[in-house]
């Protein structure tokens, strides 16, 4: 800009780092800063909440804090936004008791919390499993006359769904048909995640389908928690017609599921299908966790496929991950059918010079 006999002012440098930021480029955004202070321009309460809201969100909360300082020094005065910022940082590292403090420093300094810095710290202490300490932080948004959010009351329900506190969940269900709050994919979720975790899986299934009737169309996260729940279940039929289904609504199973089916599959004690999974998990582009690997490893090796079990190993280790000690165990305790090999000859020997007729085969569901 200064060739053209252009000078950058606050405005510009606030954009433009903003900008930065929001393109992931956090080191040109920085720079940027130091560049701005070079060249004598002040920055603004923008500037300063911008830079911020970066360092909370990379978890240099402290750094965060330093800024907040020199803002203060250089007599900038903070705003809402600039509290709510902090809030976050703090409530992002479960340091909600001191993420509390700085909101009622806020209140001393005559500035009002928004519904958002409720709904942060709210949040933050459902994380920490404190709900008492949320439902009066609840009642305290509604007394300073704030109405709660379809948000607020997510966050709530979510919390007291870790807790499998149906009844809190229910109480909130009844307050928001009150206030003409009509109940979101996420609510319905949150609804069928508490009562997965209290084991009621027809009542959860029930709940899918009311959502469904209703109109709403359930996520990938939705029907990732309600396969989890199958799964864990043992009910593989039904997580399996599920993880099936999720096509027909152009939804495409992610990571996290491929995982979990083939982890049920595998403690069902169905190779055949894990392996296809797994497989078909790397046809995608995605890289299965540690526990598929190892679990679907040790299923192949109680059904003596042997060679598959050698090439899955081989698979996760050219993935970057490394086997623990007792997968190599699980292949050692079932050799003794290899003619005497030593494990390591065994993984080593190509797969042609072997004479015990198991192929490795390209599973079908």
């Amino acid at each position: 800009m200064g060739e053209i006999g252009l000078i950058a002012n606050q405005y510009t440098y606030t954009v433009l780092i903003n900008g930065f930021f929001k393109k992931g480029l956090k080191k040109d955004g920085f720079e940027l800063y130091e560049k701005m202070k070079l060249d004598g321009v002040l920055p603004s309460i923008y500037t300063y909440n911008c830079l911020m809201d970066e360092y909370c969100k990379e978890g240099k909360v402290s750094i965060a804090f330093e800024v907040f300082d020199e803002m203060r020094q250089r007599g900038v005065a903070c705003n809402v936004v600039t509290y709510g910022i902090l809030v976050g940082g703090l409530c992002r590292e479960k340091r909600v008791e001191e993420a509390e403090k700085l909101m009622n420093q806020m209140k001393r300094v005559g500035l009002s919390p928004s519904l958002i810095t409720f709904n942060t710290l709210i949040n933050g202490f459902c994380n920490v499993g404190n709900m008492d300490k949320a439902l009066r932080l609840f009642d305290e948004l509604k007394s300073n006359g704030h109405s709660p959010s379809l948000v607020t009351y997510n966050i709530l329900m979510s919390g007291f769904a870790r807790a499998q506190n149906l009844e809190g969940i229910a109480g909130l269900e009844r307050e928001m048909h009150e206030r003409g709050v009509s109940p979101s994919e996420v609510t319905y979720t949150t609804f069928i995640d508490a009562f997965i975790r209290l084991g009621y899986m027809e009542e959860a299934s029930e709940v899918f389908s009311f959502m469904e009737k209703s109109g709403l169309v359930a996520n990938v996260f939705t029907y990732g928690v309600l396969i989890h729940g199958f799964c864990m279940e043992g009910n593989m039929k039904e997580a399996w017609r599920l993880f099936k289904s999720m096509s027909e609504k152009n939804l495409e199973p992610n990571d996290v599921i491929y995982n979990m089916v083939i982890n049920g599959y595998c403690k069902e004690g169905n190779s055949y299908r894990a392996l296809r999974l797994v497989k078909e998990m790397s046809e995608k582009g995605m890289v299965p966790n540690i526990a598929s690997y190892s679990l679907t490893i040790k299923a192949l090796c109680i059904d003596e496929k042997l060679i598959e079990a050698k090439l899955l190993l081989k698979e996760m280790i050219t993935s970057g991950l490394t086997p623990s000690v007792s997968i190599y165990n699980t292949i050692s305790e079932v050799k003794k059918g290899y003619n005497g090999q030593t494990l390591s000859t065994f993984i080593q020997t190509p797969d042609a010079e072997r004479t015990h007729g198991t192929h490795y085969v390209q599973a079908k569901m």
